[in-house]
């Protein structure tokens, strides 16, 4: 991820690592704004969930069935939320034909374990191509959540 245009300003130098950084640990572009770059920071939101909405649509839109195959050759699909009862859990599957190249959670729980955990499901999730993984030992509610949503992403592949 990095900014394509930005405004040519000491502050939105400084903010634009702090905005980048964020974004990656929350996954999203529900993130704070950097003090002293405001005007940037919300211009970056906005811009970042214009993104986060097209590729969305992209992805339902290549899921369907009148789609190209040259769309259907690699797609990014995101599982449902899943609520657990130590926050919401979602994850985003890429696909490069059958084979699942990356995946990203998209919403997790704002737990050092889960933290901790996020890393392991990925990596197994890579290794197994597909969603019967084991759980992580202290982050049981999460990488059931985890696992959930990534099967229904998997499902909707088709």
């Amino acid at each position: 991820m990095k900014m394509l245009q930005q405004p040519n300003h000491p502050q939105t130098t400084a903010a634009v690592p702090k905005l980048v950084a964020e974004t990656l640990k929350a996954q999203s572009a529900d993130i704070d704004t950097v003090s002293g770059a405001t005007i940037t920071s919300e211009a970056y939101k906005k811009s970042l969930q214009a993104a986060i909405d097209a590729n969305g649509a992209h992805a339902k839109a290549s899921a369907s069935p009148s789609a190209s195959p040259a769309s259907a050759a690699s797609r990014t699909l995101s599982g449902p939320t899943v609520n657990t009862e130590k926050g919401p859990v979602q994850v985003q599957v890429t696909f490069s034909g059958e084979k699942i190249t990356a995946v990203k959670m998209l919403q997790q729980p704002n737990h050092p374990q889960t933290t901790a955990a996020v890393p392991k499901l990925i990596a197994e999730t890579l290794k197994a191509q597909s969603a019967n993984i084991d759980t992580v030992s202290g982050a049981t509610i999460t990488s059931d959540g985890y696992k959930e949503s990534l099967q229904a992403a998997i499902d909707a592949k088709g």
